[in-house]
């Protein structure tokens, strides 16, 4: 029986580790107020048409929730750094994600996906101790359908062209 090499395997996986870590990381950091075009990254990947699109939108949405749950552990300490320097959330956000918060309640985590708005929401999220399990279930939900309905629109425009 015929050897194969490993480096038939291992060129492969180096590049699905970058692309679907590089893809997490731009989530991750999309999620958080670091730039990331986390959109923009998806579509070109979806439109490359060489990735699983579920795997895609899942990679996405986990690393997008996982920058969000810094901003709600941010939030949970917010009274200790709200003032710093560093915070990555200005007062004037804050006060409008709170307005938002306060007129939708918990649903207002649906919306943790929008530009703007969506970071200091999840941030006061943690400020007024939203509970682990419903901000994640809420914000998943909403962040997983932001990124199924981007691959789903560029696939769907792929078709059209493909």
């Amino acid at each position: 029986m015929d050897q194969i090499p490993a480096s038939r395997y291992v060129v492969p996986m180096v590049t699905l580790l970058l692309v679907y870590g590089g893809l997490f990381l731009s989530a991750f950091t999309s999620a958080t107020l670091l730039p990331g075009s986390s959109e923009a990254v998806l579509a070109a990947l979806v439109a490359a048409g060489n990735y699983d699109v579920r795997v895609l939108v899942l990679v996405a949405t986990l690393g997008n929730v996982a920058g969000s749950l810094i901003n709600w552990l941010l939030g949970i300490a917010i009274e200790r750094y709200r003032h710093a320097r560093w915070f990555p959330v200005s007062d004037r956000d804050y006060q409008r994600a709170c307005h938002w918060f306060s007129r939708f309640g918990l649903w207002a985590l649906l919306f943790a996906w929008l530009p703007v708005i969506g970071d200091p929401i999840t941030l006061v999220a943690g400020a007024l101790r939203v509970r682990f399990v419903p901000f994640i279930l809420l914000v998943t939900i909403g962040k997983a359908a932001r990124y199924a309905m981007v691959a789903g629109g560029v696939g769907w425009v792929a078709s059209l062209f493909g």
